[in-house]
């Protein structure tokens, strides 16, 4: 008689070896913050579009400038540019209390930069205002603190983490007074376009969701300059057209005004020759 339960604890044993416990664990600061965001944008229709673009100019612009400049520093101030003779990429769509359009005088780039928060990876978002106003070398400044700086430092980064401290009710209630009272509210918490990329991990990103009009993307450049750009729309603001020739536009942008001023930093071959001793 005493077999059969010696059989059944030794199959619960097994079972439980098997079958491992798991664990509950409470959403961070920065997840919840990454909740919140799904979940106001879910009304938002969505659409994306992409185009293959030749850089192989700016590759080698970039190669040859002293400062390496990075890739999102130029497509943020690309875009910028386009931007600023675009206005439909700087409007925005509301609903309440009526429907409308809301047209921002300058841009401000959102742009998602992994960080590492309590030992947890993260994603948080901070801005650059005005890109298309300043020089690649201060853009690419505001990127590196956005991206080494003390999280505590920086005061968009601050905010989030406090407002994802709130209690449920009390965050909903401030991300709806963000997203739907006022443009230029919507503007500094959320800016008017956004830039996300995993291209320094070698990989592409096929899906944004983002409170944003706009958003761009790219992916890694490849050997011979080509490159993947994607951009994520409202159809509420514009249309597929539209947004093909922002990507066209983009695309001009890059391989002239921003090889452009590359070539105006001081050049490496231009220090290696100063270096030189001078002949007797």
């Amino acid at each position: 008689m005493r077999l059969p339960e010696r059989m059944d604890q030794a199959s619960s044993d097994r079972d439980a070896v098997s079958r491992p416990a798991g664990r509950v664990r409470s959403l961070s600061l920065p997840r919840r913050y990454i909740r919140d965001l799904m979940r106001v944008c879910r009304g938002i229709p969505l659409v994306s579009i992409s185009r293959r673009m030749q850089l192989g100019e700016l590759a080698r612009a970039r190669s040859a400038a002293e400062r390496r400049i990075g890739w999102c520093a130029l497509f943020l101030k690309a875009y910028a540019v386009v931007a600023r003779r675009t206005p439909e990429l700087r409007r925005v769509h509301f609903s309440f209390p009526s429907a409308r359009l809301y047209e921002h005088p300058l841009s401000i780039a959102s742009l998602a930069v992994s960080r590492d928060y309590r030992g947890e990876p993260a994603v948080l978002f901070g801005h650059v205002r005005a890109p298309d106003r300043r020089g690649l070398d201060e853009i690419e400044d505001c990127v590196q603190r956005l991206q080494q700086a003390p999280i505590e430092s920086i005061g968009l980064f601050r905010r989030i983490l406090a407002v994802s401290r709130l209690p449920g009710p009390l965050r909903r209630v401030m991300w709806w007074l963000g997203m739907n009272t006022s443009g230029r509210r919507r503007a500094k918490y959320f800016g008017t376009f956004g830039l996300s990329s995993v291209a320094g991990l070698g990989a592409t990103l096929n899906t944004l969701i983002s409170p944003c009009a706009t958003t761009l993307t790219y992916g890694p450049v490849a050997e011979d300059g080509s490159i993947d750009v994607g951009l994520v729309f409202d159809h509420h603001v514009l249309d597929g057209a539209l947004a093909a020739t922002a990507l066209a536009d983009l695309e001009d942008a890059l391989t002239c005004e921003m090889v452009d001023e590359l070539d105006s930093l001081p050049r490496r071959e231009t220090l290696e020759l100063r270096s030189l001793p001078r002949a007797a």
